[in-house]
């Protein structure tokens, strides 16, 4: 199914937390989501279907050498039908002129398909935050992508 990636607003906070309590244990609150689609170092995208169903979404905080990945989830619906991979593509398309930045996200070291993904997206492991995930310690694989340089012109 095609997907529309759109920017998200507040409008879609209601969508968002539906997919975040069933795709995780522990959710974010409202509250936070609500923070970072107010902040302007935040990039949140989302990914619709033709009837406007949130389908998945992505938020990213903008540092001084690095692209955050925050949060990002697929409803389990939704899942293995290219919508993360979509999310991710846009982010780096988006962000592609951006020669300074590099792109960071953590990750369950048990959670074996994100891995994967985030490797065919050219992530790779550089190290792990020990007993990071709050409900049960589980360590997260710190994983980074090298900042996108824009072709030399001919």
């Amino acid at each position: 199914m095609p997907l529309t990636i759109r920017r998200l607003g507040m409008r879609d906070l209601s969508a968002i937390e539906g997919i975040e309590r069933r795709a995780y244990r522990t959710p974010w609150s409202r509250s936070m989501f609500a923070g970072e689609l107010a902040k302007p170092s935040s990039l949140c995208l989302g990914a619709f279907d033709e009837g406007g169903t949130l389908g998945g979404y992505l938020i990213i905080s903008r540092y001084v050498d690095a692209w955050h990945v925050m949060n990002i989830a697929t409803d389990p619906d939704r899942r293995r039908q290219g919508v993360a991979t979509a999310l991710m593509e846009r982010l780096f398309e988006l962000t592609e002129g951006d020669g300074q930045r590099g792109y960071t996200l953590e990750v369950r070291v048990s959670n074996t398909d994100a891995i994967r993904l985030y490797e065919r997206l050219g992530f790779e492991r550089r190290g792990v935050r020990r007993g990071y995930y709050t409900d049960n310690r589980e360590d997260a694989l710190i994983m980074w992508r090298d900042p996108l340089v824009e072709a030399a012109s001919a």
